[in-house]
């Protein structure tokens, strides 16, 4: 898997870490708030091409501060649990 760790709760992978950075799972819900926080999108190369994953960096600040964190880890379950494959 592109060389990283997938975050789970239970079932359902809602974040993941690759080369020491944290991203969460985003929607068509979500996608708009972690933009607008600055957040950066997960992409590897695959084949020669760049690649584009449904994941966002933690918006800056918000690894340091756990009241801040949980909102966005709450909109990645979220996200991750709408967009589940049944």
């Amino acid at each position: 898997m592109f060389g990283g760790h997938g975050i789970f709760l239970g079932d359902t992978m809602f974040a993941l870490i690759a080369d020491d950075t944290l991203y969460f799972k985003a929607d068509a819900h979500s996608r708009g708030e972690f933009e607008t926080a600055g957040a950066e999108p997960f992409t590897y190369r695959r084949s020669g091409r760049l690649v584009q994953l449904s994941y966002y960096t933690a918006p800056d600040g918000a690894l340091e501060q756990p009241e801040v964190l949980q909102p966005w880890a709450d909109r990645a379950i979220a996200a991750a649990r709408r967009n589940r494959k049944r």
